[in-house]
């Protein structure tokens, strides 16, 4: 199954550069009110936006390389590995994004790279 890993990890980085692109085009939009009015205009500043676009097309290609991972491993190999798209998001929040990163997301970040690596090593 360890051959497996470099798919699993595109997988990973496709779905971590889905959210990452989905996040800007979000920032670009901003808040909106959920009445009429302002779902409208949301939406069609949504519709219009290539970030969203450009998201939801690497997402789609984050499911098909998942698929193609779930054909071929265990399930209860794969999956675990997502995890990893947690540990890169909050990554990039913090970095990029200025947000906060407190001790229990640390933790938290940890306890997840652990179970990726003791998971990797079954």
């Amino acid at each position: 199954m360890s051959q497996y890993i470099p798919l699993i990890l595109f997988t990973v980085l496709t779905n971590f550069g889905s959210q990452v692109m989905l996040k800007h085009g979000m920032t670009m939009v901003g808040e909106f009110e959920m009445d009429t009015g302002g779902l409208r205009t949301a939406f069609v500043d949504v519709f219009f936006n290539w970030y969203i676009w450009g998201g939801l097309l690497v997402m789609g290609i984050s499911m098909a390389s998942h698929l193609v991972v779930l054909s071929r491993v265990d399930i209860s190999y794969a999956y675990p590995f997502l995890g990893l798209s947690f540990v890169l998001i909050a990554l990039w929040g913090h970095f990029m994004l200025a947000e906060s990163v407190n001790m229990w997301r640390v933790m938290g970040i940890l306890f997840i790279c652990l179970g990726v690596s003791i998971v990797a090593k079954s």
